[in-house]
């Protein structure tokens, strides 16, 4: 089957769920069940990133829902775990097994970054298991100076054993990870390791294709941070089908559920998160959108060009603009806007203004236009949608 480029932009925006109605009914687990994989990370501007993917598709969801729809409260089954995908991200618990596969190879790996104390790992189990679910705090402390990489041994005794699967988080404290051990923790007809790594490949192949709706080898490997050769190994037996896409110079495959109906509907105009899984992979980005992003918070600030937290602006189905956002008090800062002309100019300011009204914002303020001749108009718009 043959895809045109723009048959597959929106394939992979329905397939992300920014194509079409939203599934309000199943939520923030819905869109974590959509997607497969919420990425975390320590930054916060306008709020965490796994805030802002529930809120990129589904508007306005309360933040506190967002936090209990992913982290276990009192005797409640667990909904989610905390592993490494992409990143670290957020999953589905029902997708403990398919991990199975990475937890061994945690197991057989030869050497790690940082040093392991003796005793420091059977002493955190053993506490884990005489006290119950513990911060890296509660356990004995999560670093030895004020470096943020400096580890303390029950820290790195913790995090390895997370690693391993001994360990698991299904809940936060705070900003802070609640350990605890697995065997207690996740249901047991989920628990074992039982599947082989030919199964949860497959299992995470097929996910990544459904997540991404059409992607060559390459964006499916990326999804789940696979490796090449094992996705070649299993894509063929994933229930995927091979697409070619024009413009694309690598094969493609694609869902079957979504080529069995023309993506329609609504577009979401919307702020995204640099950690969206729809714009995770830059080349991946570029070649669907024409659209050249990345994470500048860790370049140094004179070398930055779009900003420290730059957000792709989405609306009608494409990348029109850049938004490096901040917060002073009840004011939204965008401190650096980038516009793909000036038709971008009133989707950008209708994200602007949802933007501020989610995080109890009531103004918006606008530093700097990279076109300085449509900041004025910028600001027009803004003010019409505040008023």
């Amino acid at each position: 089957m043959e895809l045109s480029a723009d048959e597959a932009r929106r394939i992979a925006l329905r397939a992300q769920g920014f194509l079409g109605a939203p599934d309000r009914r199943s939520g923030v687990r819905g869109v974590l069940r959509h997607l497969g994989a919420v990425q975390l990370d320590t930054i916060s501007v306008l709020a965490r990133s796994h805030e802002l993917i529930p809120y990129a598709r589904l508007g306005a969801v309360g933040r506190g829902t967002v936090e209990e729809a992913y982290w276990k409260r009192g005797s409640e089954p667990p909904r989610a775990f905390e592993y490494w995908s992409h990143a670290a991200c957020v999953l589905p618990i029902e997708e403990w097994p398919h991990f199975a596969f990475r937890r061994r190879a945690y197991r057989a790996r030869p050497h790690w970054n940082h040093e392991l104390p003796d005793g420091a790992y059977d002493q955190v189990i053993r506490q884990l298991r005489a006290q119950g679910p513990l911060t890296a705090t509660e356990l004995g402390g999560a670093k030895r100076t004020s470096e943020w990489w400096d580890w303390s041994g029950t820290k790195v005794a913790v995090e390895r054993a997370l690693m391993y699967g001994e360990v698991v988080c299904v809940e936060r404290r705070g900003w802070k990870r609640v350990y605890d051990l697995a065997e207690r923790a996740v249901p047991a007809d989920l628990l074992h390791d039982e599947l082989d790594d030919a199964e949860c490949l497959r299992r995470l192949v097929r996910l990544a294709g459904r997540s991404l709706g059409v992607g060559t080898r390459a964006d499916i490997a990326d999804y789940h941070r696979l490796r090449a050769e094992q996705v070649e190994e299993v894509i063929a037996d994933s229930g995927l089908v091979p697409v070619t896409v024009a413009g694309w110079s690598k094969p493609a495959w694609a869902d079957p559920a979504a080529l069995a109906s023309p993506p329609r509907g609504r577009h979401r105009t919307t702020l995204l998160s640099p950690f969206d899984s729809l714009v995770w992979e830059r080349a991946r980005t570029e070649r669907i959108f024409g659209f050249t992003h990345r994470l500048e918070a860790y370049v140094p600030k004179p070398k930055r060009v779009y900003g420290y937290f730059a957000m792709p602006v989405l609306a009608g189905g494409r990348l029109v603009g850049r938004v490096d956002p901040a917060r002073e008090g009840r004011t939204l800062v965008a401190r650096q806007v980038t516009l793909d002309g000036s038709k971008a100019v009133p989707a950008v300011a209708q994200a602007l203004v949802e933007a501020a009204g989610w995080v109890d914002c009531t103004d918006v303020r606008v530093e700097r236009v990279d076109a300085p001749g449509l900041r004025e108009a910028l600001t027009l718009e803004l003010a019409r949608s505040l008023a």
